[in-house]
């Protein structure tokens, strides 16, 4: 009974965001009506339990929402975004539309910019596109998430995407964990997602869905070098600082408490990115010179909150469902499917964290702060490596967070003018079951070479 529960939750939790109901106000009230019905304390359990890991995820990442969303806020409003953009729908033509999409979008991701931002950034990009080649534009949305919702949130090494730098805390690994693998997996996604949306374009020929009839943004006569440094400079400084600064800086007083009695191993990779992110925001005001720059920060700084706020209101409900005691059968019952092997068990465990949540970076949270330190103790025991797991884990949670209730769907159907009906299944494809295939063979490989 008590995991019918949880599974009555989320269920409810799925039906209320495909309907529009904000997370904020959903999350909560769910997670409060879980406890009760399983006997747990109401009042504790909202104060104690759902706020303290909602407001732990906030202090821990606000940084890196703050900072991403002031980047590609800036971006947008210079005209950078959208000149990238049209940099590639050119070179790649007009009969490549559905990649020019998704390698702009991908671009931009692993840019550090916003997948909120990206969809509005390539939205009438998109729109211009299939109209112009007759595509069927009930496939721009799964097209604009296989590029930003996919293979450089989680799988590219070195991404600054939050989903990646989650890990670096408790591995004490960096972005750059487990690149080969990385790679392979990204590859995987990006080649089964673009055979998949062919597919369904010869399928759908002649039947069109209509969309709200945005036009494409013009970004000017800025020069491409000018739009493209700062996007460039994250991987290089995310690079330089983890493997080259930091290292030889001294840190020795992280130990004491007043800074968290910790060791520059947890941090190296969270600074790295905030460094990285913080300098490329600094070379897009300097090169692309935005108008009305403090509007454009101020918007940005208002744009990271929502997103912000919803993950971390899901972190709360997802730690809410971790105390509950329907949590440890479901848990078992991963780990007897798992075999004991650490690298499965981590992988199902924050996979199915990131359903409940809606969220990769919510389910990830969950998954290492409650099951942190049992997956480490079973992974030195098995002699895993902590840069596989990272890498697993990231991919992992980059599946199942894309079910209907995910924020970045809804937000990215509303920006399209779709409903889940008319363009869900299509993300559904490529944004979740692709991933999760490109996890099951890194996790083959893993196993079978480690962590290469």
């Amino acid at each position: 009974m008590s995991v019918i529960l949880i599974f009555l939750a989320l269920t409810l939790l799925i039906a209320g965001a495909w309907r529009g109901i904000s997370v904020l106000v959903l999350a909560p009230v769910l997670a409060t009506l879980a406890a009760f019905a399983s006997g747990a304390p109401v009042l504790a359990g909202y104060t104690q339990i759902f706020m303290q890991a909602a407001g732990a995820f906030v202090i821990a990442f606000f940084p890196l929402f703050l900072l991403g969303a002031l980047f590609g806020k800036v971006m947008e409003a210079s005209g950078a975004a959208a000149r990238l953009a049209s940099a590639i729908a050119s070179a790649l033509g007009a009969k490549n539309a559905i990649l020019a999409v998704v390698l702009a979008c991908a671009l931009l991701t692993y840019g550090g910019v916003s997948l909120f931002v990206v969809a509005f950034a390539a939205w009438p990009l998109a729109h211009a596109l299939f109209v112009q080649t007759g595509l069927p534009q009930r496939l721009i949305p799964a097209s604009i998430a296989l590029g930003a919702f996919t293979f450089t949130m989680t799988a590219l090494p070195g991404t600054p995407s939050i989903q990646n730098a989650i890990p670096m805390a408790t591995f004490g690994t960096t972005a750059f964990a487990a690149p080969g693998l990385g790679l392979i997996a990204g590859a995987v996604m990006l080649v089964l997602g673009l055979v998949w949306l062919q597919w369904r374009v010869r399928k759908l020929a002649g039947h069109h869905v209509a969309a709200v009839t945005n036009t494409p943004t013009t970004s000017g006569a800025l020069p491409l070098w000018r739009a493209a440094a700062p996007i460039l400079s994250v991987g290089v400084v995310t690079l330089i600082m983890g493997s080259v600064v930091l290292p030889l800086l001294d840190t020795g007083y992280l130990a004491d408490a007043a800074y968290g009695a910790t060791d520059l191993s947890r941090l190296r990779g969270l600074w790295s990115v905030i460094t990285a992110l913080a300098v490329a925001l600094i070379l897009a005001l300097i090169l692309s010179r935005p108008p009305r720059v403090m509007q454009s920060l101020n918007d940005g700084a208002e744009s990271a909150l929502l997103p912000l706020f919803n993950t971390a209101s899901l972190v709360g409900f997802g730690a809410v469902i971790a105390t509950l005691p329907g949590f440890d059968v479901f848990r078992q019952s991963l780990d007897g499917l798992a075999g004991g092997n650490a690298l499965i068990s981590a992988a199902l465990s924050s996979a199915a964290l990131a359903g409940i949540t809606g969220s990769a970076s919510g389910g990830m949270s969950i998954a290492l702060d409650v099951l942190g330190p049992s997956i480490i103790a079973q992974a030195t025991l098995q002699g895993v490596d902590p840069a596989l797991l990272h890498r697993v884990i990231a991919v992992a949670t980059g599946g199942l967070d894309t079910l209907p209730h995910n924020g970045a769907v809804v937000t990215l159907l509303g920006i399209c003018g779709m409903t889940h009906r008319q363009a869900y299944g299509d993300i559904f494809v490529v944004a979740v079951v692709v991933p999760t295939i490109a996890c099951s063979l890194i996790i083959a490989l893993g196993m079978a070479f480690g962590s290469f």
